[in-house]
C-alpha cells in the first residue's frame, strides 16, 4: 500500500475510533446527568478522548507506518 494512503487510512481510523469512544462516554454522562448538552463537560470529554486518542496513536504509529521492507 502506498504509504501516503498507509498514513491518511491510519489518521481516519483513530478519527472514528476517537467520535466513537467520546460519544458512547457522553451518552453515558449525559443519561446520567453528569452533565448538560452544550456544557463545558461535553467539551472536555471529547477533547480529553481526542487527547487520549492522539497520544495512544502517535505510540502506536511505528508499528503500523513503518516501511515495507
Amino acid at each position: 500500500m502506498d504509504r501516503t494512503l498507509k498514513g491518511v487510512a491510519y489518521v481516519s481510523v483513530w478519527v472514528l475510533l476517537w467520535g466513537t469512544a467520546a460519544s458512547i462516554a457522553d451518552a453515558v454522562l449525559l443519561e446520567r446527568g453528569a452533565y448538560a448538552t452544550g456544557t463545558a463537560g461535553q467539551a472536555v470529554t471529547f477533547a480529553s478522548y481526542g487527547l487520549a486518542a492522539v497520544v495512544l496513536a502517535v505510540r502506536l504509529a511505528g508499528r503500523f507506518l513503518k516501511p515495507e521492507a
